[in-house]
């Protein structure tokens, strides 16, 4: 069963690589943004510039796409239709960044060609050059996208180097917690469209490795060694999450697992891949934070965990919880996948950014 299973993955991401090679969109600009292929950090980006003349200077945003760090492209069509609107309806400055993908490039790559590339753009020089207010920087990202922001953001905290403060994390059904595969929104919708629970975590266990038997460990939730049980705390549902949420739903702890697979593929307990376990003390320094979670989605409790641990720890969150949204919702926007619903989501991301970002 495994090798079926290998082959049927090996045909799923080729499908899903095939889905992307069709929806990707030649760089062309319009009478409203400038859009160029370029590097930065020897990183690929698209980077789209608004055409109307600033009233001083820009604000901008860095983004990184979804697809379970193992698929999606900037290039895609319905990245390249948000980005553009984005720049033209904020007259902003948008960084789109095609990072290296797992399996070929498990964790850390991805989230070291994101950090990369932020790093780079946030020099004074750089935001200069493209006139951007450094007061006026953001990361934003959709699910596996969600998570490397919210990473970004983390690690900036601790980077010497850096001098420029974000203003805005913009985490949009951000994946944030390899810990517990067993939440309530994994146990709800199980089966749900685009998000299944066996996809996610099969997205999970390829961020850090093709070795089936973490795969299967997290399949049953039984991946975390006894030693790591004081990280549970930053993902106990029955804490975090509000009752709603929680009902019908008893909530039994860990089961732990081997020692052996966090030694050989400790990713898994890592903030820069999960930051629901970074501590109170470093979320309290994070900037303001924009988190949509999608009622029919397995993340769903992911982003609902950590709105309610940045407020506890003092940071200005704004939730949206879309009660009749499924995961990957906002990429509904462009013919011909167009849902009323993605429409809606769309307009209040792009109406929370103008007023925050």
């Amino acid at each position: 069963s495994a090798a079926v299973d290998l082959l049927g993955l090996m045909h799923y991401m080729k499908v899903m690589r095939l889905i992307t090679v069709i929806e990707m969109v030649a760089v062309t600009s319009d009478e409203n943004v400038t859009v160029t292929d370029t590097e930065f950090n020897n990183v690929p980006v698209r980077l789209y510039l608004p055409r109307r003349a600033p009233d001083g200077l820009r604000r901008a945003m860095v983004y990184f796409h979804g697809g379970g760090w193992c698929l999606g492209d900037t290039g895609m069509k319905s990245y390249d239709h948000m980005s553009r609107r984005v720049s033209n309806e904020l007259n902003a400055v948008v960084v789109s960044v095609n990072y290296r993908l797992a399996p070929e490039h498990p964790f850390p790559v991805p989230f070291e060609d994101v950090y990369s590339v932020t790093k780079f753009f946030l020099q004074s020089s750089v935001l200069s050059q493209y006139g951007v207010d450094p007061a006026r920087v953001g990361v934003a990202g959709d699910s596996a996208g969600g998570n490397l922001a919210a990473a970004v953001a983390q690690q900036l905290l601790e980077d010497a180097e850096v001098k420029t403060k974000l203003k805005a994390q913009i985490l949009l059904y951000p994946a944030l917690q390899a810990l517990d595969l067993d939440l309530p929104s994994y146990r709800d919708n199980d089966n749900k469209p685009l998000l299944s629970k066996s996809l996610m975590v099969r997205f999970w266990s390829e961020y850090f490795t093709s070795d089936p038997s973490l795969r299967e460990a997290m399949a049953s939730n039984r991946h975390v060694p006894a030693e790591s049980a004081h990280l549970f705390q930053f993902v106990n549902w029955s804490r975090l999450l509000p009752a709603g949420m929680r009902a019908g739903h008893a909530y039994t702890g860990p089961t732990f697992g081997s020692a052996r697979l966090a030694r050989r593929y400790p990713g898994f307990l890592d903030p820069r891949a999960a930051p629901l376990l970074a501590s109170d003390a470093r979320l309290s320094l994070l900037p303001p934070a924009y988190i949509l979670t999608c009622e029919h989605d397995v993340l769903r409790d992911d982003g609902v965990m950590y709105a309610q641990r940045l407020r506890a720890a003092g940071v200005r969150v704004t939730h949206q919880h879309a009660r009749d949204a499924f995961h990957g919702a906002l990429m509904f926007i462009s013919w011909p996948f167009e849902l009323a619903l993605g429409h809606r989501l769309f307009n209040s991301y792009v109406q929370w950014l103008n007023e925050n970002l």
